[in-house]
């Protein structure tokens, strides 16, 4: 409980006499009542009494060892044990020089022996003890946090500090506790119960710490700071944290989640240690299998990439940085394979990091919107290359993009594409929409609304990435599609003898049943290309035949196949 005590050097200070003796009490009350209010106390009860009845403002209690009621003794173990009174300091009267170990221990302040010593020595410690109490406890007010009592991050730092230079032989781990999902339980239970929650949280940390040589922090609302000596069971620690706060919390179920920089690399300041282990603490938010991650240099570093990316998407675009790379596609039903589509795939070619793989920005950019941008620069760009084609070679072929799953949500998507054809003076024919199947499990109703609508135009729909897993059969009867396009994962791991063969076959049964035409993708060997053509494959993507490259290599393939 934090004191209201007032602290300035010119108000009246309280001070409590207890001594059984009137004539003691007297002394003491003519030598200070110049400069305290006093208080009188005749036995150790009453004593008691007025301590807790003006802990508010009592600046220190004069406790006589020996006295009816209660002992000086009794009264400093429950002054001590009170949150209320712990905070005010006491000085013994006594004559007794042997209990002055006992009463330090208990928490006395000083002594004043009996007979009393001169008016103005007795003056000097009484004040000498208030001020040093008063400056305790504005330190310690300082320092922690109001509502936890843990340090603050300036202190915690400090003392962090303190701990390397004296005990540089200790192993140290940086970490971090969250409480998971803390701005749910606020919104859900109110501010006063998420309060008791950082509260009942403190009080788990303080319980471990008390088996564990470290110091901990609030750092801000519900991030906590541990500063330990290695310990090789961190997971059970959190695990028993937990429990200690869902036992105290039983309104609703409280989750940790920990992040930590271990011992392996001290030499970096503790600061960017915790900073490290707040980065790993982050990866976890909404993960519901893991609560426990350790700081990895790479995973970071990851982090870091992914913010550049992030921060650099919009100027790289606006600088002519993105390419469009075309792959052809082979239909293989017929005596020589024939080119007979393409699919646009990005490329990122950064004047400063290269070549920067689709893999490291596309999941990245689906992620935070930024895809749409991105998405909306590929169509145009490939429709533009289009009626190029059809002005300058006389023909062309049609062209697959990929459409995000956040593209099939946006409400303007078919008439972006409807205006896209009219600018560019082309038709639905020219330009393939693929979506892949994953995207139909997020909101398959409105998805199969707008897919129904893109193809009442005249737009044809490929299924991307068929076979990963997503969709049932039964849902596969009902999705609107024109062709569906093989998981490249079951072409590369195929074999004419394995399971992968034969579930290939499956879903080319599947496709046939559908009457919807089937494009494999990832084709790098001879022998995928003949299980596939013999198991009666429609179109065949992938290496085996083209890579992706960029669009003049790709308009002079065009020119080669339409002279062939």
């Amino acid at each position: 409980m934090t004191s209201k005590r007032k602290y300035q050097r010119n108000l009246y200070r309280q001070v409590l006499i207890a001594d059984d003796d009137i004539i003691n009490r007297e002394i003491l009350r003519n030598m200070l009542e110049d400069e305290y209010d006093i208080v009188l106390a005749s036995d150790g009860q009453e004593a008691l009494d007025k301590i807790k009845e003006n802990s508010e403002t009592l600046s220190i209690a004069l406790l006589d060892l020996m006295m009816p009621g209660l002992t000086g003794f009794e009264i400093l173990e429950k002054m001590k044990a009170d949150d209320r009174t712990s905070h005010i300091p006491a000085i013994v009267l006594t004559s007794e020089k042997s209990a002055e170990v006992d009463c330090l221990k208990l928490g006395a302040s000083d002594f004043i022996s009996k007979p009393f010593e001169l008016p103005e020595v007795i003056k000097a410690r009484v004040n000498k003890a208030i001020e040093l109490s008063e400056d305790t406890h504005i330190i310690q007010i300082t320092e922690r946090d109001p509502l936890t009592k843990l340090y603050n991050d300036e202190y915690f730092f400090e003392y962090a500090h303190e701990i390397d230079v004296r005990y540089p032989e200790w192993d140290m781990d940086a970490v971090v506790v969250n409480v998971n999902h803390f701005r749910l339980v606020n919104e859900l239970h109110g501010r006063v119960y998420g309060d008791e929650v950082l509260v009942a949280v403190a009080d788990s940390i303080r319980e471990l710490l008390s088996h564990i040589e470290g110091i901990a922090a609030r750092s801000d609302a519900d991030n906590f700071y541990l500063y330990i000596r290695h310990q090789d069971n961190t997971e059970e620690l959190l695990h028993k944290m937990g429990e200690g706060v869902r036992h105290q919390m039983e309104r609703t179920s409280i989750w940790l989640r920990m992040g930590i920089y271990d011992y392996t690399n001290e030499k970096i300041d503790v600061e960017k240690r915790f900073e490290d282990a707040l980065s790993a603490c982050n990866t976890l938010r909404n993960n519901y299998n893991r609560y426990v991650a350790y700081y990895n240099r790479e995973a970071h570093e990851a982090e870091l990439l992914a913010e550049y990316l992030i921060n650099s998407m919009e100027k790289s675009l606006q600088a002519g940085q993105f390419h469009v790379y075309y792959q052809g596609k082979y239909s293989i039903q017929r005596e020589k394979p024939a080119l007979t589509s393409a699919e646009a795939l990005v490329r990122w070619i950064h004047p400063e990091r290269g070549f920067i793989s689709p893999g490291s920005f596309i999941s990245l950019f689906e992620s935070n919107g930024l895809i749409q941008k991105l998405d909306r620069f590929i169509f145009r760009e490939v429709a533009s290359k289009i009626r190029k084609w059809k002005d300058e070679l006389g023909y062309s072929v049609p062209v697959s993009v990929n459409v995000s799953r956040l593209d099939m949500f946006e409400n303007d998507l078919c008439q972006f594409f409807l205006d896209l054809l009219k600018e560019y003076d082309l038709s639905s024919d020219d330009i393939l929409l693929e979506i892949t199947e994953s995207a139909y499990t997020e909101d398959s109703e409105q998805l199969i609304k707008t897919v129904n609508e893109l193809r009442s135009h005249g737009f044809r729909i490929e299924m991307d990435d068929f076979g990963s897993g997503y969709s049932s059969l039964n849902m596969l009867t009902m999705l609107p599609i024109d062709y569906l396009k093989l998981d490249m994962k079951f072409i590369q791991g195929m074999k004419d003898d394995d399971k992968s063969a034969s579930m290939l076959k499956l879903m080319m049964d599947i496709a046939s049943h559908l009457q919807v035409p089937v494009v494999a993708e990832g084709v790098e060997t001879e022998s995928q290309y003949l299980l596939l053509k013999d198991l009666g494959c429609d179109i065949i993507q992938g290496y085996y035949f083209a890579k992706p490259v960029p669009v003049d290599q790709f308009e002079e393939l065009m020119k080669e196949e339409r002279n062939a």
